[in-house]
């Protein structure tokens, strides 16, 4: 009978450690939205034609990127490309040139280059 509350606060102690170091586990580094996965393949698609393998060979690409940039990163780079294409003003080199967005483009641009080399 004296085994029983001894098993009881083992059992006990182990679900606490395991609720515990599941807390503390860090987060997937690719850790995307799922529409920004989906709007980076639509428009992927757009520019590589809306098959199947192009279907295929973009979702492939996001999976890659996403494997090798935290989602700060993409987010930041993305964002600057986006408002340099559209333009804001006359003005683009706030979103061009200061270092921190330079360098997530450069990441975002090597992501990309090693993803298309990933993705058949």
């Amino acid at each position: 009978m004296t085994r029983m509350p001894i098993f009881l606060a083992v059992c006990c102690l182990g679900l606490l450690a395991s609720r515990v170091l599941a807390a503390d586990a860090p987060k997937p580094a690719n850790d995307y939205p799922t529409a920004t996965r989906v709007d980076f393949v639509i428009g992927c698609m757009a520019a590589n034609g809306e098959t199947r393998e192009t279907m295929l060979k973009c979702a492939c690409q996001i999976d890659a990127i996403a494997g090798e940039l935290p989602y700060s990163t993409y987010e930041m780079a993305d964002t600057a490309l986006s408002l340099q294409v559209t333009g804001v003003g006359g003005r683009t080199g706030l979103v061009r040139d200061p270092p921190p967005i330079k360098a997530a483009i450069e990441s975002l641009r090597r992501a990309q280059a090693d993803a298309n080399l990933q993705c058949p």
